[in-house]
């Protein structure tokens, strides 16, 4: 293992470090039987929902102020996880933008962010169905009717601070008959709304997940595309010829596929998942192989994804079910997450000049990335040369009062649910 010399940026590797240590009055870290690689770079992250059992949940239950206090105590678990880079794609309220702010100027601790405002949606809807409004704006979303109010808005999130745009490309619609979500902007759409965030010198992102959708938002001049699920041929070619980074995301439907029988999950999610994962990783590792950069992220702030918990799952999908080796993994997890991200000039690798965002990882992950994943596995976190406190258990948090669905049962209180009659044999 080839030492490293830093301060809040990496001075010097190798030889180099050695020699310039030499006489000098530096502390040293122990990390025999340890992986030293760049902090993780988690390219899809929520960091204001806290959690939310259901969208109602999320749209009805969140107060601004508390909101961003919570997701900054939350922001603490990422970092702990080895994570010293996010990509919030959106926020509820401004959340978010205020967050990454306190962060830069040290008022609270938490990964680098880089955030996008209100997602950007039509009135036909989201992955909220019903509860997304025919305007106006509802938790982490903002409807626009109209080409000039998609025009008017990515100028307000510009004004607001925002680093990205997104817009959320697909959603459901009861009685849907297709797999994966429905297309609901239009190619004109979505060619707008790419050439008015580059006016303003702001990157896109988009929430694809079917075929067409990934298509149209390569060929309008997307920089990033979330899930890009149900390729097609068509959508394949179009990624590849952009090569427009893919951040997957699969590690949801991963974890609930796996895990959901043990926290009720229906076995029908279980499988529609599953089939999910193993429909879509034939043609991602295509788009690896020609040459898209696939990037990780894991949908962290559901109830299916806790903050600090499942940060690395992504990277198990890629070499488990894309086929890739650990080492392209980390790569996806690190490197490549950065320079999508645009800030490859600062994070992502070890190179002198760089800052200092460093972790330590018991055992070799360039052998198995599960590693990642193991209790108390992550010795040392680093971030801008300064140490992270991983020891120490953060303070116990409760749940502000009205900040869940409450229900008035788990069943309807139907007299045979009461036991007061049984059914005719």
């Amino acid at each position: 293992m080839a030492p490293i010399l830093f301060d809040t940026k990496i001075i010097a590797t190798g030889e180099e470090a050695l020699r310039l240590c030499e006489g000098q009055p530096v502390a040293r870290i122990d990390a025999r039987g340890a992986t030293v690689m760049p902090g993780l770079v988690d390219a899809h992250c929520h960091i204001s929902f806290d959690e939310p059992f259901s969208n109602d949940e999320l749209f009805f239950h969140r107060r601004e102020g508390l909101a961003a206090i919570i997701a900054a105590y939350n922001a603490r678990k990422v970092l702990r996880a080895g994570v010293t880079t996010m990509f919030d794609a959106d926020t509820i309220f401004d959340v978010s933008l205020d967050l990454r702010d306190a962060i830069e100027c040290g008022v609270t601790e938490g990964p680098r962010m880089r955030c996008g405002g209100n997602a950007l949606f039509t009135s036909v809807g989201g992955t909220a169905g019903l509860l997304v409004p025919d305007e106006g704006s509802i938790g982490y979303l903002k409807v626009t009717r109209t080409r000039d109010e998609i025009v008017t808005e990515i100028r307000r999130q510009a004004k607001r601070g925002a680093d990205w745009i997104k817009i959320h490309v697909t959603g459901l619609i009861p009685r849907q008959r297709q797999e994966g979500e429905i297309q609901v902007w239009t190619l004109d759409e979505l060619k707008l709304a790419a050439d008015t965030a580059h006016e303003v010198g702001l990157p896109i992102v988009g929430h694809c997940r079917n075929a067409a959708s990934t298509h149209d938002a390569a060929i309008a001049g997307f920089d990033m595309i979330l899930h890009a699920t149900y390729m097609d041929d068509a959508a394949l070619r179009a990624v590849c010829d952009a090569r427009v980074p893919i951040v997957p995301t699969l590690t949801f439907q991963a974890v609930l596929a796996d895990h959901g029988a043990r926290i009720g999950a229906s076995p029908y999610l279980q499988d529609l998942f599953a089939r999910e994962i193993e429909a879509s990783s034939r043609q991602l590792r295509h788009a690896y192989d020609g040459g898209v950069p696939i990037v990780c992220g894991t949908e962290s702030g559901f109830s299916i994804t806790p903050y600090g918990e499942w940060h690395w799952r992504e990277l198990q999908i890629l070499v488990e079910n894309l086929g890739l080796t650990p080492l392209q993994a980390l790569s996806c997890a690190t490197l490549e997450g950065a320079r999508a991200l645009k800030l490859d000039d600062c994070t992502g690798s070890l190179e002198p000049g760089k800052d200092a965002d460093i972790i330590v990882v018991e055992g070799d992950v360039a052998s198995d990335v599960t590693l990642l994943g193991r209790e108390g596995a992550i010795r040392h976190v680093f971030q801008g040369g300064r140490s992270i406190d991983v020891e120490t258990p953060l303070a116990p948090r409760r749940d502000p009062p009205s900040w869940r669905v409450s229900n008035y049962s788990t069943r309807p209180a139907t007299r045979l649910a009461a036991g007061l009659w049984s059914p005719k044999q």
